[in-house]
């Protein structure tokens, strides 16, 4: 069984059920063929041999991968001693898997796959019973295993997960305890399905309308734990991080499974003292760079432009009303921004064009988004963008000059492009200019318009003046000094990564806004920057950092920009 849900990395993956699939599913295919045999009163000899040849067409059906083999060889060494008389022991049995195929396949210590489902499968063995027979202390022993299993392998994997994603699944144990029951059916009636089809299509048919049930079950289980905040805990990576996760893990497993009478009489005070100190470190970090951030966010905030590197994602809020106009290149640095926001649901999503730096982050949001504005396609990739934004429930316009709608109480227009024209429709030149306005701010975003097409936009739809205007194309040289002159913003958001090769933001994009009085945000240098109309229509400021033009003066002190900005903390 895998949880999957496009929330973030890309794809969000439990741990247990992603190591486990091939050994799980091979013992529920293995404990039907016996009990059928049981059924039939077939004998054991007999019953063994079905076994292993419905073993190895399973196999040959779902394909042989690493893990698959790995289940495959170590469920045929085990029917081979039952039938022998002799039932072998788990962790002898799998230590001589592995060291046999790594002996005819050494390649397969590279594996993830393969180490994934040796940690699960050997979890399992070693730590199931203990950690039930500890739960089973509070609640009944068949409660406790149901918890430990998903448990077990999650403990076992985890360190090399860290290896893929460096974070923590907060809710993945409960998650495959909800979709847990659901994996037998859906794989004893798929695998019927699939055997069925050839000889009796429509009794195959419905035999899979009916497995579509426990897997949507499993489907719904995934889809709505990652929208729960905090799906992920962020955690060193690499082997720094697979070090540290394996001590903490070995210590706490330690004092947790060891009886009180077995322990030493010093060391388990001052190990539970380093557990104490570390986890109340990893809390007060998680406090510090997330809710505590967040707590000082001005509680009017009206726009945010999130630090995700090369890229743009800036949010535009009115009350629990959300808009998101792009996506950055990365959904996990996405989806930390939208977290410490506090966001779980986009309603209005704007794709400016479809470079990578706009919607490369855009897995952190399918599922989310109610309506999604987006440009003309060029590519049959971009074209599959769109579905996939419409397959997780959003309503998908392609938009263009004088569409309009609102945001709770903020009104938006198009200006950009032009509906029917020849000529910049697409990429750079295309992307979608979106005005706000309302709650005290007017905000344009120029996508990533270079100066011919700023000019065109001039002509054609004249922005007027605005408080604050997202910078085209992350500071490029590539701009119309005309159009901010025009615009004459208070405050100009640059979205750029600190180790871009681009030289942006350049002197000369610089130089443009000092020479309006444009208050430059740059999120390389200050992080986060976050805007919020204040008192007697001035607007004020919070950066995440503090950059070398000292701290912010509090909300009530005299502003850059002619007084017409404050800066808070």
């Amino acid at each position: 069984m895998r949880l999957s849900s496009t929330r973030g990395r890309s794809v969000l993956t439990y741990a247990p059920p992603r190591t486990s699939i091939s050994g799980a599913n091979c013992a529920i295919v293995i404990a039907a063929i016996m009990l059928l045999g049981g059924y039939l009163r077939l004998g054991r000899s007999w019953r063994i041999l079905l076994s292993l040849a419905t073993l190895l067409g399973f196999t040959v059906l779902v394909t042989p991968e690493p893990s698959v083999l790995r289940s495959a060889v170590m469920a045929t060494l085990t029917l081979a001693s039952i039938g022998a008389g002799r039932p072998g022991r788990g962790v002898p049995t799998l230590l001589i898997v592995v060291i046999g195929l790594l002996a005819s396949d050494p390649w397969l210590a590279r594996n993830y796959g393969f180490a994934l489902s040796v940690l699960a499968t050997a979890g399992l063995l070693i730590l199931a019973g203990p950690l039930s027979r500890l739960l089973s202390q509070w609640m009944p022993l068949a409660l406790a295993a149901v918890i430990a299993i998903p448990l077990a392998a999650q403990l076992a994997c985890q360190p090399v997960l860290i290896l893929l994603s460096p974070s923590l699944p907060l809710y993945g144990v409960p998650a495959n305890i909800l979709a847990g029951p659901a994996a037998p059916v859906a794989t004893v009636v798929g695998l019927i399905a699939c055997l069925t089809l050839p000889v009796l299509p429509g009794v195959a048919s419905g035999l899979l309308a009916l497995a579509w049930l426990p897997s949507a079950w499993i489907a719904a289980v995934a889809q709505t734990t990652s929208m729960l905040p905090g799906t992920r805990l962020p955690w060193p990576g690499g082997v720094p991080g697979v070090l540290l996760l394996s001590v903490v893990t070995l210590l706490t497993l330690v004092v947790v499974l060891r009886g009180p009478a077995a322990r030493p009489a010093r060391w388990p005070a001052a190990v539970l003292a380093v557990l104490l100190v570390g986890f109340g470190g990893y809390a007060g970090s998680l406090i510090g760079t997330g809710i505590g951030r967040a707590a000082s966010l001005p509680a009017n905030w009206q726009i945010a432009a999130c630090d995700i590197g090369q890229g743009d994602a800036v949010v535009v809020r009115d009350g629990d009303r959300y808009g998101l106009v792009d996506v950055g290149p990365d959904p996990k640095l996405l989806a930390n921004c939208l977290a410490t926001l506090g966001i779980s649901r986009i309603n209005l999503l704007v794709l400016t064009h479809y470079d990578l730096d706009h919607i490369g982050g855009v897995d952190a949001v399918i599922g989310k988004v109610d309506t999604a504005l987006v440009g003309q396609p060029e590519k049959a990739q971009d074209e599959r963008l769109r579905e996939r934004l419409a397959a997780g429930g959003a309503v998908v316009r392609q938009t263009a000059r004088g569409d309009a709608g609102t945001l709770g109480g903020l009104r938006w227009n198009i200006l950009w492009p032009v509906r029917g024209a020849t000529t910049m429709q697409a990429g750079n030149p295309g992307s979608i200019t979106i005005v706000f306005e309302g709650r005290g701010i007017r905000s344009i975003f120029l996508g990533d318009l270079g100066e011919e097409s700023q000019n065109a936009l001039r002509r054609v739809s004249p922005p007027g003046r605005v408080d604050v205007v997202k910078v085209a194309h992350h500071g490029s040289a590539d701009q119309s000094p005309e159009l901010y002159a025009e615009l004459r913003a208070r405050v100009g958001l640059i979205s750029v990564g600190a180790t871009n090769t681009y030289g942006h933001p350049t002197d000369a994009l610089l130089n443009v806004l000092a020479s309006v009085k444009t208050v430059s945000v740059r999120t390389d240098r200050e992080g986060m920057a976050v805007v919020a109309p204040g008192d007697n229509g001035t607007l004020v400021l919070w950066t995440e950092k503090i950059t070398d033009r000292g701290p912010p003066a509090p909300p009530t002190a005299a502003s850059d920009a002619a007084g017409r900005v404050s800066r808070a903390r």
